[in-house]
C-alpha cells in the first residue's frame, strides 16, 4: 500500500470516527425496543441501517455526478462491502441473540490487532515496512487491556466469560471487518472516502434489502427506535465511514487501526447520557491505560 500522506490529520479523523462508532452500542440498545412501539430485532437493525444508508448514498452519488468505479476498484469495494457492511454486523447480530453485549465485546477487542495484521499483509505485498517491535508490543498490551476490561464488565453483568460457538462467529466477523477496512482504504485515494462508503452500501443491497424486508416489524416504531435507527444508518453506517476510510488512507491502516481500542470506552461514555450508566473508577483506569499504550505504540521512532 502507498505511504500515509497526512499522519497527524489521519489520527485526528480516526479518533472522530471511533467516537461516532462508539455511540453505536448504546444507541442500538435504545433502538432494540422502546415504550409505545414495536421492538426491533438485531437482524432487522443490522440490514435496515445498510439499506437506508444505501438510499442516501445513491442520492449523494447522483448529486456529485460520481464516476463508476474502474475495473481495479471493484474488487476492494466488494471485499469492503462484505466485511464492513454485511459479515461483521451480521456476526454481532447473530451472537447477540444468545450472548450479552459485554461478552461479545471481549472478542471484538481483537479488531485493532486484526486490522494491524491485515495492514501488514498489504504492506509486505507492497514492500513497505510492517511496524516496529515497540508498536507490536504496545498493540498486544492494549488489546489485552481492552479484552480484560470487557471480561470484567461481563462478570459485573453476571455473565462470566467462557468461550462458546458464538465467539468463533464474531471472530470471523472481526477478521472480515479488518480486511474490509484495509481494502476500503486501498481505493480511498482514487475514489474518495465518501464515494467508497457509498459504493460499499450499494453493493450490499442484493443481500441487505431482502433481509431487511424479511425481518421488518409489523407494528409501529416508537420515536426512540426511529431516531436510533436513523443514527445507525446515517452516522454509524455512512457519515462515520467518511472520516474512517479517509483516516485509514491518510494515517495508514497499521497505525490508525489501533485507535479502535478506544471504542469500548467511547461506548461507556455515551451510555452515561443515553442510558444513565455512569462510568466507574475502574473503567476510567482501564481507559487511561489503553490511551497510554496506544499513544506509545503510535509514537514514531527517533533518529538513530
Amino acid at each position: 500500500m502507498s505511504s500515509p500522506r497526512h499522519p497527524a490529520a489521519g489520527l485526528a479523523l480516526g479518533v472522530l470516527a471511533v467516537a461516532l462508532f462508539g455511540a453505536t452500542l448504546p444507541v442500538t440498545r435504545l433502538t432494540l425496543g422502546g415504550p409505545g412501539g414495536t421492538a426491533l430485532s438485531p437482524l432487522f437493525i443490522t440490514f435496515a441501517r445498510v439499506v437506508l444508508a444505501a438510499g442516501v448514498s445513491a442520492l449523494f452519488l447522483l448529486a456529485v455526478r460520481a464516476r463508476f468505479p474502474q475495473r481495479g476498484e471493484w474488487g476492494p469495494l466488494l471485499v469492503a462491502a462484505a466485511g464492513n457492511a454485511v459479515l461483521y454486523p451480521l456476526s454481532l447480530a447473530l451472537a447477540l441473540r444468545e450472548q450479552s453485549a459485554a461478552h461479545v465485546a471481549v472478542v471484538t477487542a481483537l479488531l485493532p490487532l486484526a486490522t494491524a495484521g491485515a495492514a501488514v499483509l498489504a504492506a509486505r505485498s507492497a514492500g513497505a515496512r510492517a511496524g516496529t517491535p515497540r508498536f507490536w508490543f504496545c498493540a498486544l498490551l492494549s488489546t489485552a487491556a481492552v479484552a480484560g476490561f470487557s471480561m470484567v464488565r461481563s462478570a459485573q453483568a453476571g455473565h462470566p466469560f467462557s468461550l462458546v460457538l458464538d465467539d468463533l462467529i464474531v471472530a470471523g466477523g472481526v477478521l472480515a471487518a479488518s480486511v474490509g477496512y484495509v481494502q476500503g482504504a486501498k481505493v480511498t485515494r482514487s475514489l474518495g472516502a465518501e464515494r467508497v462508503i457509498c459504493w460499499v452500501t450499494l453493493l450490499t443491497l442484493p443481500v441487505s434489502l431482502p433481509m431487511a424486508l424479511m425481518t421488518a416489524p409489523t407494528g409501529t416504531l416508537s420515536a426512540q427506535a426511529g431516531w436510533g435507527l436513523a443514527y445507525l444508518a446515517l452516522v454509524s453506517m455512512w457519515a462515520a465511514f467518511f472520516a474512517w476510510y479517509r483516516a485509514l488512507d491518510w494515517g495508514g491502516p497499521l497505525r490508525v487501526g489501533q485507535l479502535q481500542a478506544f471504542q469500548p470506552f467511547f461506548s461507556v461514555l455515551f451510555a452515561w447520557p443515553l442510558l444513565g450508566e455512569r462510568p466507574d473508577t475502574l473503567t476510567l483506569a482501564f481507559a487511561a491505560t489503553v490511551v497510554a499504550l496506544v499513544v506509545l505504540a503510535l509514537r514514531r521512532p527517533g533518529p538513530r
